[in-house]
């Protein structure tokens, strides 16, 4: 009987998957402007601020590694673990970036200079899937 129940709860578990929409990312990245452009040096992708690295090729590059960009403290420890920009860690990177930069350095003082968050997981998402497409 026991097995029973388990397998059943099992069953009616919910199923959350997150498709990843690039189109829909491109949309959302329009909240990133104001401190991020992608250019890829001969073309501006997407039109945006300087305050924030450029993100073209961001996906597979060195987290705090982009030359001629003044990181945060924080983001230079990061870079020091050499952690590499894959869409996860991009996600999680976007849902907190304090949390996550806290969290790669291993220094629970450790803040992100970038104060915005994407807390809606699928729009995270989407804008991993959208950088990723860029300079594929």
């Amino acid at each position: 009987m026991k097995y029973l129940l388990l397998a059943l709860s099992l069953v009616t578990l919910p199923v959350v998957a997150t498709a990843q929409d690039a189109e829909a990312g491109e949309k959302v990245f329009g909240k990133c402007k104001a401190c991020h452009m992608i250019d890829d040096g001969n073309q501006v992708i997407a039109k945006g601020g300087r305050v924030g690295p450029n993100l073209y090729k961001v996906i597979g590059r060195q987290a705090g590694s982009l030359q001629d960009f003044n990181y945060g403290p924080g983001m230079q420890e990061v870079f020091v673990k050499q952690i590499i920009w894959d869409e996860a860690a991009l996600i999680e990177y976007l849902k907190n970036p304090t949390e996550w930069v806290a969290k790669m350095s291993e220094d629970k003082n450790a803040k992100s200079k970038m104060t915005f968050k994407l807390t809606d997981a699928k729009q995270a998402a989407d804008v991993a899937a959208y950088l990723k497409s860029i300079g594929e």
